[in-house]
């Protein structure tokens, strides 16, 4: 008989939680009110467009740091990241003033690059996927002694994502679906373990861009797989290949995966400029993009994670400026 893999359970979240208060904020849940008329058991975001570095991903980088070893810590620390885990890492060393280095995509955009800079971490281009990312910090690591952090595949930052999941629950106890991103599956796996052990029956809907389809392709097989590649301009959900904690969570979690394409995220993006004040980045956007495209079950409350919104100002323009697109977000129905 097997046995699934065990997950992170509920202490671990809370242990997280309070390890992060204080240094990550406690992001909004902000009613979609634009939406009332077609969702009649509403629609809320949780902004996590506006935590500290710009995205959710300083949950999970700072209790990774918080829990290790002082002597493990100060030989600073090493981040493979297509953005935002990378600002996240150095946000955190600099708390703890540790050195680190960040190892990003050649393809990084210009403000995730300037923001890990900016933060005080030195910056290394390397290849395009995540397999090449990790393998270049696992070298750096192996000649300077400094620790990689993780992504997305490992326990502590699934217990630090996880914390955007107690919130919810904390703040909609009435909620009913939650709606997710699925890149390396940090988030998602971490948001389904704590959303579903403080209320096991909500759903847990997973969306990934259509370009980049790990999860669905997972379950079909059975196990992770490797993508030959992807495309999106979701550039943060990019990664080739679920990490196998994420998996071991999101194969017994997940409710329902569904995938969007990029035209109704930049529609969505203009959605929340327009509507909610909210700047977005398409890895973000595209939770509520799949709820505007009537992919989500609307018999109950809904509540939308909005992972990040690390763009910079010439990539926003680009991607919000078509007046067709405008008037279409102007009526999301």
């Amino acid at each position: 008989m097997t046995h699934s893999p065990a997950l992170v359970a509920l202490p671990a979240f809370e242990a997280a939680a309070s390890r992060l208060r204080g240094v990550a904020l406690r992001t909004p849940l902000l009613p979609v009110d634009a939406l009332a008329e077609r969702f009649p058991h509403g629609v809320w975001v949780k902004a996590e467009c506006l935590q500290r570095v710009g995205a959710f991903k300083v949950r999970g980088a700072y209790n990774y740091l918080a829990t290790m070893r002082p002597e493990d810590r100060a030989r600073g620390v090493i981040a493979p990241s297509s953005g935002n885990h990378a600002q996240a890492v150095a946000y955190a060393a600099r708390h703890f003033g540790v050195p680190c280095t960040v190892v990003m995509p050649v393809t990084v955009s210009p403000a995730k690059a300037a923001g890990a800079k900016r933060l005080g971490a030195t910056v290394e281009l390397v290849g395009t996927t995540t397999i090449e990312r990790i393998a270049r910090a696992e070298e750096l690591s192996a000649a300077t002694g400094a620790v990689v952090v993780p992504p997305f595949d490992d326990d502590t930052i699934i217990a630090g994502q996880g914390t955007t999941g107690l919130e919810i629950v904390d703040d909609l106890p009435d909620v009913a679906t939650v709606v997710v991103p699925v890149g390396g599956g940090g988030l998602s796996s971490g948001v389904a373990a704590a959303v579903k052990a403080r209320k096991p029956s909500v759903r847990v809907v997973c969306v990934e861009p259509a370009g980049a389809p790990k999860l669905s392709r997972a379950l079909a097989a059975g196990g992770p797989v490797t993508l030959d590649r992807t495309a999106s301009i979701a550039d943060g959900l990019l990664g080739v290949r679920l990490g196998d904690r994420n998996w071991d969570h999101l194969s017994q979690l997940t409710d329902e995966v569904v995938s969007v394409e990029d035209g109704p995220i930049r529609c969505t993006m203009r959605f929340l400029l327009d509507r909610l004040k909210l700047v977005c980045e398409p890895s973000g956007a595209i939770t509520l993009a799949a709820v505007l495209e009537g992919k989500v079950p609307a018999d109950g409350p809904i509540v939308a994670v909005l992972s990040g919104g690390n763009i910079e100002w010439d990539g926003l323009a680009a991607h919000v400026a078509d007046e067709a697109m405008a008037a279409e977000t102007a009526d999301p129905r």
